[in-house]
């Protein structure tokens, strides 16, 4: 029988660029551990500087609560989308707050494989805020091109239910195909298909930080 490689945080970190973007990548992940241990969801744009998309900070904040996460532990930011690169300095130093506030393990961040301007911006200044932590890298699908999981971690059924319902509190978003429930749940069965498990969720590996123990019984 294949065995799980277990890992834990006292507090997981989720970064995110826009609203959507968490719960995309790793909506399932924060549904089944959100009531094992401290998971901290940030957004940095809200998106409001577009008349069309007035709803999403409420659309966003309903879908971190039917996650499951803590509304004081989803944090959303006002930077301007589609400029994070010029505000790096600001960008790295929020990460760098965060970092001290909430010591997390394990952070999650967009993929390496992401084209999207401000998904890149995230991940290159959390690889130098989080210096020294584990850092793994979701998909959301639209932007990124070559993206491959190296790092799949099992989820429940639940759970994949729960992201979808989650993922449906965005009205604003319900014609964008990759809100599709059918996509949705067919990438969870697929990342668990290579991990030979009924679903699962799919990360790149951008830095594991870890130490080999003896067994535990």
């Amino acid at each position: 029988m294949n065995h799980n490689m277990t890992f834990f945080g006292e507090t997981v970190l989720c970064i995110g660029a826009h609203p959507d973007d968490i719960e995309l990548g790793c909506g399932a992940l924060i549904a089944d551990i959100v009531d094992q241990t401290n998971v901290v969801c940030v957004t940095l744009s809200d998106n409001q500087e577009n008349p069309l998309l007035t709803n999403l900070v409420d659309e966003h904040r309903e879908s971190m609560k039917i996650l499951g996460v803590k509304p004081e532990n989803a944090i959303l930011h006002d930077f301007t989308t589609r400029r994070f690169q010029a505000a790096r300095q600001e960008i790295l130093e929020v990460m760098i707050g965060l970092k001290k506030q909430y010591h997390p393990e394990v952070v999650l961040v967009h993929t390496a494989n992401d084209i999207h301007q401000d998904h890149k911006t995230i991940t290159e200044e959390a690889l130098r805020a989080f210096r020294g932590t584990t850092l793994l890298g979701f998909d959301v699908l639209r932007s990124s091109y070559g993206f491959f999981p190296d790092f799949l971690v099992e989820v429940s059924e639940e759970a994949v239910k729960t992201k979808i319902k989650a993922l449906k509190a965005y009205g604003t978003y319900a014609d964008k195909y990759y809100f599709d429930e059918n996509i949705i749940h067919s990438t969870a069965i697929r990342h668990g298909a290579l991990a030979e498990r009924p679903y699962a969720e799919g990360f790149d590996i951008l830095r594991i930080v870890g130490q080999f123990g003896d067994k535990e019984y």
